[in-house]
């Protein structure tokens, strides 16, 4: 699980569960790797056949501006599983994501009305699912897809949303 920096947090605000999307959203940008790597190994080590000199040959070169183009199309989909996070805290749930350009959602605690979860067969291997967290606005509900232990995320928000409820703390507007 990733940290949520503390420097972020109100006073007497806690940090309940914070996530970020299964590593599994990295398999296709990994496999681009893999495939850069095995095109990068092939023109340094089979394309020396033909070889007139120590730029390669042509099909060396296509392979390896092939490579680098895998490597950029890699590059999108790993910043943004590594910039965007899940938190909850005691008062707030907040989205964040970006590395230069950042962006952020939060909904204040009191005003989500519940917190449920799906789970797929693929899901179920990997142990994540979708954690969907429905609030009063007009947009209705937030979708958070590949959750690592889903379940657990949403026990323990379950959780804190009840002791929300329980001790009259219902009026913090997670400010």
């Amino acid at each position: 699980m990733s940290t949520f920096p503390a420097r972020l947090l109100n006073d007497g605000e806690r940090v309940v569960v914070t996530t970020r999307t299964h590593v599994k959203a990295l398999f296709w940008p990994a496999v681009l790797v893999g495939l850069a790597l095995v095109l990068v190994v092939w023109s340094l080590v089979f394309d020396g056949e033909g070889d007139t000199g120590a730029g390669g040959s042509v099909l060396g070169w296509v392979a390896r501006a092939l490579a680098v183009l895998a490597v950029i199309a890699a590059l999108p989909p790993f910043l943004r599983w590594w910039t965007t996070t899940y938190t909850f805290t005691n008062r707030r749930f907040i989205k964040r994501s970006g590395l230069i350009a950042k962006e952020g959602r939060t909904i204040p605690l009191n005003r989500i009305s519940g917190v449920d979860f799906e789970i797929g067969v693929l899901d179920r291997l990997f142990r994540c699912g979708t954690l969907i967290v429905s609030d009063a606005s007009t947009g209705g509900r937030v979708e958070l897809s590949d959750i690592p232990r889903v379940e657990e995320v949403q026990l323990q928000v379950a959780a804190e949303l009840h002791r929300l409820s329980q001790h009259g703390e219902g009026a913090d507007d997670g400010t």
